[in-house]
């Protein structure tokens, strides 16, 4: 797995790709799954692209007395791309060809950078709407729709996911969890 520069390189020029932002959250799951479904569709390569910063970002890494070092931190960050594609395909993988890359920073230029081609098509997961998030973080979506060359599927959440959110938010009260909560009551 390499920098973008060096996927650059390696590209075969006729080659369809679908590019899908990976982080392990279940949003880059569902959008995994997504683009796993285009590139079935369309004849393309899925590329799976983990972007990844130092703890504590960019500048407290330079600043820092003994940073950990850059090698150990690309091969974790490698880790969990290959830990989220399994998890979201199990040990058989998506059933089309794809490749996995992790790239030195931030998610939105990271994307955009990668799916750098008209022909490419950039898949990433919408995440939840509202709450101070949109404040604290930057919006993925919103600099990837506005900066990248190819069309930006945003795939939004899944509807269990906030079934999912309720349930740990139950637990997290101490309160009893209904499995007929999470289904429609017929079991």
């Amino acid at each position: 797995m390499g920098d973008a520069e060096e996927r650059t390189r390696a590209r075969r020029p006729g080659e369809r790709r679908v590019v899908v932002g990976v982080s392990g959250s279940l949003g880059s799951l569902t959008a995994l799954h997504r683009g796993a479904d285009e590139a079935r569709r369309t004849d393309a390569v899925l590329v799976a692209v983990l972007a990844w910063v130092p703890p504590g970002g960019e500048l407290a890494h330079r600043r820092a007395a003994f940073p950990p070092p850059e090698d150990s931190l690309r091969r974790a960050a490698a880790e969990r791309l290959l830990g989220a594609v399994d998890d979201a395909f199990g040990p058989d993988g998506p059933g089309v060809p794809w490749e996995g890359f992790v790239v030195r920073g931030t998610p939105g230029p990271a994307l955009v950078d990668s799916a750098d081609r008209a022909g490419d098509v950039l898949v990433i997961g919408a995440g939840r709407r509202g709450g101070v998030r949109h404040v604290l973080f930057p919006n993925v979506v919103r600099y990837c729709v506005a900066h990248a060359c190819c069309p930006v599927l945003a795939v939004p959440p899944s509807p269990l996911q906030d079934e999912l959110a309720a349930a740990h938010r139950r637990l997290g009260r101490w309160r009893a969890l209904d499995a007929r909560d999470l289904t429609d009551g017929r079991a």
